[in-house]
């Protein structure tokens, strides 16, 4: 189907931390869209009956006396559901969102279909688009010249969201086109994350890449590290590298 005739739902989730099987969600925004604007919205703070630890509360900025007397996940979730169903899923770091509500529907014994909907992911996107010193959200925003929409926070972090995923796929006609590229791996220019952050993968130590390659990154992150580590075999690197004799 062409872009400019799908409706999408765009998802972003406050949480509790960072594990999808074990934290919870405080707040939750979901946003029907065409390109043509928003068609529909809903966001609510949820009590996720547990503690906020102070460091996420220190991200998105959502105490426990906010969460008091908000709806329990179990409540919110089936319209939240019936929203998304049936859509193209859209979101920054999608897979972390959609793990989130289906541990969630599963621990509250709510049926869901969600992890089976096709989902475009707007970070791999980005990847693809390369033109960004840096994939965030935020820095996305910054790049396109999309205004803020305040702090960050579920819904507002959805409309930037949308915007962004609009300039990120203006060189795609349909989004047959957007599934058929993405199933590539896509290499990065630069380590995302951990002690060699921002660095060439080319100027990264043989030893951390080796260790790296066998950790449960994303497809992209495992693609560049391996290959990096490809690369530097060709090249007759590798055994230097390996070898803590090789200089004498």
């Amino acid at each position: 189907m062409r872009l400019n005739e799908e409706i999408f739902v765009c998802i972003d989730c406050e949480s509790t931390g960072l594990d999808p099987e074990k934290d919870r969600i405080i707040e939750i925004a979901v946003a029907l869209f065409t390109f043509q604007g928003v068609l529909q919205q809903y966001e609510t703070l949820i009590d996720p009956e547990c503690p906020i630890p102070g460091t996420s509360q220190e991200i998105h900025k959502i105490s426990q006396e906010m969460i008091a007397g908000k709806p329990k996940i179990r409540e919110a979730l089936p319209r939240i559901l019936e929203m998304i169903d049936g859509h193209i899923i859209v979101g920054h770091g999608i897979g972390f969102d959609v793990s989130l509500i289906a541990s969630e529907a599963q621990r509250v014994q709510i049926p869901s279909k969600i992890k089976s909907q096709p989902q475009i992911d707007t970070l791999r996107l980005a990847r693809l688009y390369g033109e960004s010193p840096v994939n965030s959200l935020e820095r996305l925003r910054q790049h396109f010249n999309i205004q803020p929409e305040g702090a960050h926070r579920a819904m507002s972090d959805v409309i930037v969201n949308i915007e962004v995923f609009k300039h990120l796929t203006k060189k795609f006609h349909s989004t047959e086109q957007i599934f058929k590229t993405l199933q590539k791996p896509i290499k990065l220019r630069l380590m995302p994350l951990g002690k060699h952050k921002g660095r060439r993968f080319d100027e990264i130590p043989l030893e951390y890449l080796l260790w790296a390659e066998k950790k449960d990154f994303d497809q992209d992150l495992l693609y560049s590290i391996r290959s990096e580590i490809k690369s530097r075999r060709k090249g007759n690197q590798f055994e230097q590298a390996s070898n803590p004799f090789s200089g004498l």
